[in-house]
């Protein structure tokens, strides 16, 4: 499993302003016209080297979280958006799976790609991989959840679900970002984020199907398969397994980060990418 190289950790030195951002209501010639009710942020940067990147996010999260990382990749054409049923996008509707690779096939249209997946958002990049490896240059993906491998933990006994999906998204975000921090955000932050919890759980019953969701070895493009290495030891081993699985894949994990690399880890986070662009021109 190779090292992310040396770089400043946790720290953007990237200008704070994006002067490419191109709003998902502007169009030019020949330019995909993005699903309805999507929020689509594209940045284009007129540069022949560098392929486009599109960030896909995981479950609970949105584009804005991005931000940062976008702001360290000011010379890739780089494209954001937030999956349905959250964020901007909550009022799209909830979609399983499969509409979350529709949805992302849509917004790359007819040009070749690279993707770039945050846990759940890897999942939805490696099948669009699948399905068209004639759009996908390479991927990143970064901690992708394996539930169908037989190490992965499962629940124990009958386990209640919370009486709402609301109930659900806030144990997930009390579990992911920790009781005091979940406790000082905004109460309409709180809100926001409870009225996501049927995205949520559509995107937990998708994986939750105790069988692969796609086909590994018929991803031929070159995939990096990241961890961070303060993430538990699940993440890791995920990492690996799934570099194994794949024809062209290569494990590589992230020093000083932990799930939330694209938060506390900006800088590392676009080398990451780089790398992956990297890969997409060797192919």
């Amino acid at each position: 499993m190779a090292i992310v190289g040396t770089l400043p950790r946790g720290r953007n030195t990237a200008a704070r302003d994006d002067p490419h951002v191109v709003s998902a209501d502007v169009r030019t010639a020949g330019a995909t016209i993005d699903p309805p009710g999507l929020h689509v942020i594209r940045r284009r940067v007129d540069s022949i080297a560098m392929p486009t990147v599109v960030v896909v996010h995981g479950g609970m999260d949105r584009a804005s979280s991005f931000g940062r990382v976008a702001r360290s990749l000011p010379d890739i054409s780089l494209i954001r958006y937030d999956r349905r049923g959250y964020g901007l996008s909550r009022d799209a509707g909830v979609v399983p799976i499969e509409g979350h690779v529709a949805d992302l096939l849509a917004i790359i249209g007819g040009d070749r790609v690279v993707l770039f997946g945050h846990s759940m958002g890897g999942i939805i990049a490696l099948m669009a991989a699948e399905r068209r490896p004639d759009l996908v240059r390479s991927v990143l993906s970064y901690e992708a959840p394996l539930p169908w491998e037989p190490w992965w933990p499962k629940p124990r006994g009958e386990v209640a679900e919370p009486p709402s999906a609301a109930d659900d998204a806030e144990r997930f975000m009390r579990r992911m970002v920790g009781e005091g921090i979940w406790n000082r955000l905004p109460a309409k932050t709180r809100a926001d984020r409870r009225a996501e919890g049927e995205a949520l759980r559509a995107d937990l019953r998708s994986l939750d199907q105790g069988r692969p969701v796609f086909n590994a070895k018929a991803v031929n493009c070159p995939v990096i398969s990241a961890a961070g290495s303060e993430s538990s030891r699940l993440y890791l081993q995920a990492a690996e397994e799934l570099a194994e699985s794949l024809p062209a894949g290569e494990s590589v994990v992230a020093p000083g980060a932990s799930h939330g690399v694209h938060l506390s880890h900006p800088v590392l986070t676009a080398e990451l990418v780089l790398q992956a662009c990297a890969r997409a021109a060797l192919v």
